[in-house]
């Protein structure tokens, strides 16, 4: 990748808005822009500028090619000179083509280097958000010499530029994607890099015990004294321990990252449906006095604590009557072996049956929450609370919806405190190296314990510090950075 290049892309979504965004970032930012605005106000930096956006001197047709004369060296100073931008950085002539064509208002903003997201200088322009005009800018921005992003290259420049490292970088993404309040708030406290500050001491450990081995061997014969056993294992203790901790923040991190499915299983007319319903908070699956109803998986995405669950609505498991109630006892039973988290619904109003105690056994090594609904029919003296965790609802009158909703976030881990934690591991990348590393300091430990000389301990170390390096970026390889960005939308 050639930083030294200026680049541009549409930053806002396909489609039509109110408001479209082109970014333009690179050395040449301010001069390929500057032809095609005519502005109120001279540019400065950190500050949108209300204008016009024109046709720039050259075009003929918008079918052919755009020619924008690049501006001399004494053109340039004249561009700058009109009311110096602070901190010495150039601004816009006000005048510019004063009788060229007006094909949008636009506002301009302004980032000077560093002090931008790619550390580059960078233009946002903000015009109406047709496609028409601003597949127009980015063509313009084309032909005077900017070359079109390739998808998270924005990203890609900011990390490569310093100025973020790659978790970070990550979180970015996964800001985008978010769809719960409670996952963007966590991708915003990765953003602000709150793994690495917690990565940070546990590497800081790492390297002063390479530091001090190290040491030993290399000034030997300086009568360096060479740390005791005992003194690295407590070392290589030290760093583990929060690594450990770390690693196991990942079964919730990677819920709140990826979310979980929840199967809704049960006999026919135990009122699946309708408590699929509440919970969904709305009239999605249908529902009917009639056993047997649903034949196929009804599916709706919805957030519980902040956390996307994804609820499938099953057929009732019975015996079949017919070939298309069979295929859908089918999927419903593959539905249970499939979920994250599995609701047995009984009816509450008759106690536990055969098929009941049946089905339990079937879903017995899932996490399991069972449902005693209609309650609001009476409790028979065969439903008892032993066994799995079970939660009492009427699926009509909404009594007991809350405490579902409470147990399901309790078996998702809501209610342990690690969604507080600041920078929990949410990535199956991040926690792959983690265990890496972990491996490499149980090899290190067998090191000393089997009196391995300090040259052959010390690989193990080093092994148990590239991971974590991998993790911020220090030691990323091109093609690891490479799957990384590509999985980015273009213009950011």
């Amino acid at each position: 990748m050639n930083l030294d290049e200026t680049i541009v892309a549409i930053a806002t979504p396909a489609g039509r808005g109110g408001i479209g965004v082109v970014r333009l970032a690179g050395a040449r930012a301010l001069e390929i822009s500057a032809p095609m605005l005519r502005l109120k106000h001279a540019l400065e930096p950190g500050r949108a500028v209300f204008g016009e956006l024109i046709e720039p001197e050259g075009i003929t047709s918008g079918t052919k090619e755009v020619k924008v004369p690049t501006p001399s060296a004494s053109s340039g100073q004249a561009l700058a000179a009109k009311g110096a931008a602070r901190m010495g950085h150039p601004s816009f002539s006000t005048q510019s083509s004063a009788h060229a064509a007006r094909i949008d208002e636009v506002v301009v903003t302004y980032f000077a280097k560093p002090h931008s997201y790619t550390t580059d200088d960078v233009i946002e322009i903000s015009a109406h958000g047709s496609p028409v005009v601003l597949r127009h800018i980015v063509e313009l921005c084309v032909a005077a010499g900017a070359r079109l992003a390739e998808p998270g290259e924005f990203t890609m420049r900011a990390f490569l530029n310093g100025r973020i490292d790659l978790t970070q970088a990550e979180a970015v993404r996964d800001l985008i994607d978010s769809q719960t309040l409670y996952q963007a708030k966590v991708a915003a406290q990765q953003l602000e890099g709150a793994l690495s500050r917690r990565l940070q001491p546990i590497k800081q450990k790492l390297v002063e015990l390479i530091a001090v081995l190290e040491a030993g061997i290399d000034f030997a014969e300086d009568d360096v004294s060479v740390m005791p056993d005992a003194t690295i294992l407590a070392h290589i203790a030290a760093v583990r321990a929060p690594l450990e901790q770390l690693s196991a923040t990942f079964a919730y991190g990677k819920i709140v990252h990826e979310g979980l499915t929840l199967a809704i299983v049960g006999r026919p007319n135990v009122g699946k449906s309708s408590l699929f319903n509440q919970l969904v908070e709305r009239d999605r699956a249908i529902v009917t006095a009639t056993p047997g109803t649903t034949r196929d998986l009804v599916s709706e995405t919805v957030a519980i604590g902040g956390i996307p669950v994804k609820l499938v609505d099953t057929a009732g498991i019975r015996h079949a009557l017919d070939e298309a109630e069979s295929i859908g006892i089918r999927k419903s039973m593959e539905a249970l072996a499939d979920a994250d988290l599995v609701l047995v619904v009984l009816d509450a109003s008759q106690g536990e049956t055969a098929e009941d105690a049946e089905l339990l056994q079937q879903a017995e090594n899932r996490p399991v929450i069972v449902v005693g609904n209609k309650s609001d029919l009476g409790m028979s003296g065969q439903w008892s609370p032993a066994g799995a965790q079970r939660v009492r609802t009427s699926a009509v009158t909404g009594e007991g919806i809350a405490e579902l909703r409470g147990e399901i976030l309790r078996h998702i881990g809501g209610e342990r405190g690690i969604q507080a934690e600041s920078g929990f591991l949410t990535n199956v990348r991040h926690q792959g190296l983690i265990q890496d590393s972990l491996a490499a300091l149980d090899a290190a430990k067998n090191a000393v314990t089997g009196k391995v000389p300090h040259e052959m301990l010390l690989l193990d170390l080093y092994n148990a510090l590239r991971p974590l390096d991998a993790i911020t970026g220090a030691t990323t390889t091109d093609d690891i950075l490479n799957l990384i960005f590509s999985r980015f939308c273009i213009g950011k």
